[in-house]
Formats: C-alpha cells, structure tokens, sequence
C-alpha cells in the first residue's frame, strides 16, 4: 500500500471546531512546531458562532465550512473523505502536542499493516503529572472507558494493543475506512470512536497504543463540563447502538446479563449527580431508534475475531476493576497526607 499521496505527503491532520476559538491559537502553533513536517492540515468547522469562522479565515488555514453542527462525526467523516494522504490524524481542537508527536504516530501505525489506528499518549492539560487516556476500554458490562485516566502520567510507557483509540488525538489507516465505513454519523458525538474501532476489530485490523507520541488534552471542550444532560442522554443512547450494531445475536445474549447490570448500576451512578432522567432517557431513546443503526453484517469467517473480542471484554472488565480501585486507594492517600 502506498503511504504517500501524490505530493509526498503522509498524513492529514482533521481538526473538527465548534465554537472552539480560545483553543485554536495554541492547536496550531504546537503543530506548526513538529519536527516531522509530513503532514498537512483541514479544519473542519462545524458552524461556529464565536469568531471562529474569521480566525481561520484570517489566518488562511485549509477550512472547510459547514452550514450546522453535524457533530463529532459528521465532521471528521467530511475531513476524512476529502483527504487524500494514506493516513489521517483526529486531532482535538483542545490539545497541545509534544514536537515529536506525528512523527511517533506515524512510526506507530508503520509498524504494521494489520494496524487500523493508533492512540496517543493523552495528559491532562492542567494537571501534567495526571493520565487523560492510554487507548479507550470495553468491558463486558457495556461501559466504554480510558485507560489510566487519573493515574500518574509517568506511568503507561509501553506500547500495546488497546480496544479502541481515542479519536481526540489517533491516527488511522485511512483505506480501511472504505471497508469497514465511517464514523457512525447517528452517534453525532460520544462513543464513535470506540464504535468504528470495534469494527475494524471484527475485520481482523488491530488498535495501537503509543506512549512516546504524547498530546495534553483540556477535555470537554466543546461540551463544556465532564457531565451534562446533553452528554449523559446521547452517551447513554449510543451505547445501546455501540451493543446492537457490533454484536451479532448471540453474543448479544451471552452479555445480555451483564450489560443489563451494568445499565442499573450506571443508572444509580448518574441518579446521585442529578442525571438519572437523562441517563434513562437515553437508553430508551437508543433502545427504540437502534433499527435505523447500520449493524455489521455477520460473516462465519468473522467468529475468531468475535471470540477475540469477547475475551477483551472479560479482560476489560477486570481492568477497570482494578484501575478504579486504585484511584479509589490515591484518592484516600491524599486525605490522609
């Protein structure tokens, strides 16, 4: 496969804004510092209202603008259909990345063929000594989560396989797109990510965590706080489409059990912050929409692929089991200091 477009360029970087004018200076002037100089840059505006428009504008950045809000996935799916380089980079409009980082994201994906994506070392902005993602988990309870989220930022220096990158800040095999289609635009924003990731995992293509391509990320930049109804119902509304499109049946009824457990436990989680509403409203909404999902067709020769994901989710499981005990241990240290 080539991996260079006709003007010798390797990578695009997709950067999707909405309304994200305070983060766009700092975005740019860390890329415009990267000592691999193979990439080139589109913003994708998703009809910003805050300036936006005319900063890229003024600064003559390679734009494209669009009328409304698609979303995180109507956006990059515009960014990624109009690039023509082997690989595209999605990159959070809230992030600074280190000077090495597409150089290390690019060395990352090359490393394989079978690689579909790769996912970035993502730091917390303003609090550097603290993780914000090493690869996105699945478990067999349904919950989608990061990896060594709130664990010290010294730590999750060896480069493995991972469920899903986290598309703030991943590289993709761009090609693989045409096999296994695009961000699911019905997702609009949350879980789109893991859902393309799974897949191209039921396609045999692997996810990559690399640990030297490092980004620091703010984190809810565009919906503004970690949770909000808006957040809450359309996450909760996608993960019963992340289920229904990506499981055939009866790995739909192996986990049935399990996933309904941890619907109810999710509900008394978010009940307690005030969005227990939201959180049922949302699954009702995906329970009752879920038919107009595109579901992956299932073939025979797909069930190794299956059985290996089905061993990810018990592994996921006992993963986040075990990196939620201990920020539960930090979080008591730090009392006691």
């Amino acid at each position: 496969m080539a991996e260079q477009n006709m003007h010798g360029t390797s990578v695009t970087v997709v950067i999707p804004n909405y309304n994200g004018l305070k983060f766009m200076e700092p975005c740019m002037a860390a890329l415009e510092k990267q000592t691999c100089k193979d990439f080139e840059i589109l913003v994708v505006d998703n009809g910003s209202s805050d300036g936006s428009v005319d900063w890229l504008r003024s600064h003559q950045y390679p734009t494209i603008f669009l009328e409304e809000n698609t979303g995180f996935s109507g956006a990059v799916n515009v960014g990624i259909k109009a690039s023509k380089t082997p690989f595209v980079l999605l990159l959070n409009n809230d992030t600074e990345v280190e000077p090495d980082f597409i150089g290390e994201m690019i060395k990352a994906i090359r490393r394989s063929d079978q690689i579909f994506a790769v996912s970035s070392k993502m730091v917390q902005m303003y609090h550097k000594e603290l993780m914000d993602d090493a690869g996105d988990m699945y478990s067999v309870l349904g919950w989608a989560y990061q990896r060594g989220v709130g664990r010290s930022s010294k730590g999750y220096n060896r480069e493995r396989e991972v469920f899903s990158a986290c598309a703030g800040a991943a590289i993709y095999r761009r090609a693989v797109f045409e096999q296994i289609g695009y961000f699911d635009e019905m997702h609009f924003a949350y879980l789109e990510d893991i859902d393309v990731c799974y897949r191209a995992k039921i396609f045999g293509w692997h996810n990559r965590y690399c640990p030297t391509a490092v980004v620091y990320h703010v984190g809810s930049g565009t919906s503004g706080s970690k949770y909000n109804a808006f957040k809450v119902r359309l996450a909760a509304r996608n993960n019963v489409y992340l289920n229904y499109k990506n499981m055939p049946l009866f790995q739909l009824l192996v986990n049935a059990l399990p996933i309904t457990m941890g619907i109810i436990v999710k509900y008394g989680f978010f009940q307690k912050l005030g969005f227990g509403k939201e959180y049922l409203d949302g699954v009702k909404e995906g329970i009752k929409t879920r038919k107009k999902c595109a579901k992956v067709a299932y073939f025979p020769e797909h069930m190794p692929n299956y059985l290996a994901i089905q061993w990810e989710l018990i592994c996921g499981t006992f993963l986040y089991v075990y990196e939620f005990g201990c920020r539960q241990i930090q979080k008591v240290f730090k009392k006691l200091r």
